[in-house]
């Protein structure tokens, strides 16, 4: 906001909340905030929806905005919800391709989800067929679930994993690369602050240059801008995030076909 001109205090003051509860997220509608800039994971934007549909809501990386019905369309969003798409799904075949890569012997993969991305799940198996890979679906509902699903995954055969940045998982980081360390499961994230904890590799938008952008939306709301006509950005920035150290406490060696292209290998 600082690089748009705004002063803290002058221009515009915050109301922060966590995510953790609806009656959190309540508050700032009762408040009658000017807007609410709102994190894409987890039950957030849904908890929203339900709550108003006059405030202007700024998604930060919602994983599939038109798919779990809160826009219309990525050009009209039409209603009260704009900012920014994370491009989960569409970069899921991707990641899967990655993985391919990565352990070419591989047969067996496990797919992470949760309801509030249900979605995930079918797109990745398609495109997992078109590798001829067993897929492994494994949903998980809340925290407690993490460590079970990692059992319920290598019980099934899985010999890869791919983990999306849902706000369930996201914000349990260190855990799940803790557990697929020690399940030696070569695995896959969405987004960098996963290798940043340990994590072996991740491929996806730069979260934090999607995080910088909502600040325009924030300006546009600020000078008139309606959210119904306001397009949902894409991603334009995308990290490729090799951890070496990850990869040898697995045994694992990364082929320098992905090593040249990674955008930054941490030894």
């Amino acid at each position: 906001m600082s690089e748009l001109g705004y002063v803290f205090g002058r221009d515009f003051v915050t109301e922060p909340r966590g995510t953790d509860g609806v009656s959190l997220l309540a508050e700032l509608v009762d408040l009658k905030v000017d807007m609410i800039v709102a994190t894409g994971g987890g039950t957030t934007l849904p908890v929203l929806k339900h709550a108003t549909n006059t405030i202007p809501i700024i998604m930060t990386a919602a994983p599939d905005p038109v798919g779990q019905g809160f826009a219309q369309s990525l050009a009209r969003p039409g209603g009260n919800f704009t900012g920014m798409s994370l491009q989960t799904l569409e970069l899921t075949g991707k990641r899967l391709q990655i993985l391919k890569e990565l352990v070419p012997s591989a047969k067996a993969a496990a797919i992470f989800w949760d309801p509030t991305n249900p979605e995930l799940w079918p797109r990745a198996q398609a495109f997992g067929q078109t590798l001829d890979w067993k897929l492994v679906s494994v949903e998980i509902r809340n925290p407690s679930e993490i460590a079970t699903a990692f059992k319920v995954a290598t019980d099934a055969g899985a010999e890869v994993l791919l983990v999306p940045a849902s706000g369930l998982l996201f914000s349990r980081a260190g855990q799940i690369t803790d557990l697929a360390a020690q399940s030696r499961l070569p695995t896959i994230y969405e987004l960098r602050p996963f290798v940043d904890a340990g994590g072996l590799v991740s491929y996806g938008a730069d979260i934090e240059d999607i995080w910088r952008r909502a600040a325009t939306y924030v300006d546009k709301l600020l000078r008139g801008a309606q959210p119904a006509e306001l397009p949902i950005e894409q991603p334009t920035k995308f990290e490729f995030a090799i951890n070496l150290q990850a990869a040898r406490a697995i045994g694992l060696t990364v082929p320098p076909s992905i090593l040249v292209r990674a955008d930054e290998v941490i030894e």
